[in-house]
């Protein structure tokens, strides 16, 4: 959720989309955040093709009230905290078989390639957001995702198009441009 929905901070910001007031040892604190642009849109698009989970190493004091404003008509279904994470090597990890899923279905989108090491594979690393609001980087892994939606076992195209923990541009659109004539 954090650098890939939102920016989080404790500093005041003239601009915050929201500013959630969360209990942190005994005080209300006031988190101002920045929405990245497109997050309404990509979780509209994306409750077409998928069941979607918000997995976040944040604490759920604090993701489940964001949780609520960034998706108040319910695409994402289920909510996964810190809780939920693996902590390993000091940090917290997101284990995707605890989704109980197939594996061949699964697909993490996350700014970390810390939070998805235990299965790279499934994983579409995104560029980490902080307020640049003309970044398009939730339409650009929507296009990708709505392909992926089609496929038998989605790491065998995520292991073509990105390579290092970044899209492969040439293997995306190759990717992306045989899928039009497939799927039209």
């Amino acid at each position: 959720m954090d650098e890939t929905l939102v920016h989080s901070q404790f500093k005041p910001v003239e601009n915050a989309d929201i500013i959630l007031p969360v209990e942190i040892e005994g005080q209300i604190c006031q988190i101002y955040i920045l929405v990245r642009p497109g997050v309404t849109e990509f979780l509209k698009r994306m409750s077409k093709h998928f069941e979607m989970v918000v997995f976040t190493a944040s604490l759920s004091k604090y993701a489940e009230p964001l949780c609520a404003q960034l998706d108040p008509e319910g695409f994402c279904s289920y909510k996964l905290f810190r809780e939920h994470c693996t902590f390993y090597n000091n940090a917290f990890v997101k284990d995707l078989t605890r989704l109980g899923r197939p594996m061949t279905d699964v697909i993490i989108v996350d700014n970390s390639p810390i939070a998805f090491m235990f299965q790279p594979e499934n994983a579409i690393p995104c560029i980490s957001w902080y307020d640049d609001m003309e970044d398009n980087e939730l339409a650009r892994i929507a296009n990708l995702l709505e392909k992926l939606a089609y496929e038998e076992d989605v790491r065998k195209i995520i292991r073509k198009v990105f390579k290092n923990n970044q899209f492969d541009d040439r293997a995306e659109q190759l990717y992306l441009h045989s899928t039009k004539r497939d799927h039209s």
